[in-house]
This record gives structure tokens, C-alpha cells and sequence, in this order.
């Protein structure tokens, strides 16, 4: 899976960054977040549609990166823990500076959609999410 998609927030916090003398405080978070979401969370990095946390055994998984050229690819596989109820069906995926609200950074959908029912894990295995900027 790649994505190349920044959100809103990022693109002007780099914009304020290289352009505005760092106008809009821009740093790097310490640890990066990936979210799943049952439908497109936009450029607006909209977190109505990521699965719900009470119950159902979910939470935002840290990622590490690895970057090249002009992509960044996850160093470990990123594991979700077993669903303890269904998450429905994963179509997109939101990198995020927080374990939980904080901004979204780049989003994307996945290749395949993938149905997360009870007792389901949900994995990308290292090095097959890729960010790249073109």
C-alpha cells in the first residue's frame, strides 16, 4: 500500500515552515500513529469514520519508518490487537501525530478493503506501507 496523500494540516504547517519562517511551529511528533478507517477520512483528516475504541479491542498502532529518495516505507510489522467485536469493513488508513485525536499527516486507501470481524487481526507487514512524496 502507498500513499502520497498529505492532509490539509500538514501541507500548511510545511508550507508555514519553509516559506513563513516557521510561522506555525512545525516539529516532529516522537512516535507516528497509524489509524483505520471505514471510509475516506479526506484531505480534511476527518476522524468520524475511525473505528471505535469502547469495546472492540482497537487502538491506533505506533509505526516506525525507514526513508529513501523521495519514499518512507514501515521498518516492523504493524499489528492491531484481536478485534473484540467487528470493526467492519478497513478501507483507508490515517497516519497520525497522536495515540489518540491529534492531527492526521498523510491518509490513503488500501489496496484490498479488509473486513474486520470478532477475534480478527489486522496486520501490514514490514515494509509494505509506503509514504512517498512526489
Amino acid at each position: 500500500m502507498t500513499t502520497n496523500a498529505m492532509t490539509n494540516y500538514l501541507e500548511t504547517k510545511i508550507l508555514q515552515f519553509l516559506l513563513n519562517n516557521n510561522a506555525g511551529s512545525l516539529s516532529a511528533p516522537s512516535t507516528v500513529y497509524l489509524a483505520l478507517f471505514t471510509a475516506d477520512p479526506t484531505e480534511t483528516g476527518s476522524l468520524s469514520n475511525e473505528i471505535g475504541t469502547s469495546g472492540t479491542g482497537y487502538a491506533r498502532q505506533s509505526v516506525s519508518f525507514t526513508t529513501s529518495n523521495n519514499a518512507s516505507a514501515n521498518t516492523s510489522n504493524i499489528e492491531f490487537p484481536a478485534a473484540q467485536s467487528s470493526w467492519g469493513t478497513i478501507t483507508h488508513i490515517g497516519i497520525m501525530d497522536a495515540s489518540t485525536s491529534g492531527n492526521m499527516l498523510f491518509h490513503g486507501a488500501l489496496t484490498v478493503s479488509k473486513t474486520i470481524d470478532t477475534n480478527d487481526i489486522f496486520r501490514i507487514n514490514a515494509g509494505d506501507l509506503d509514504v512517498t512524496i512526489d
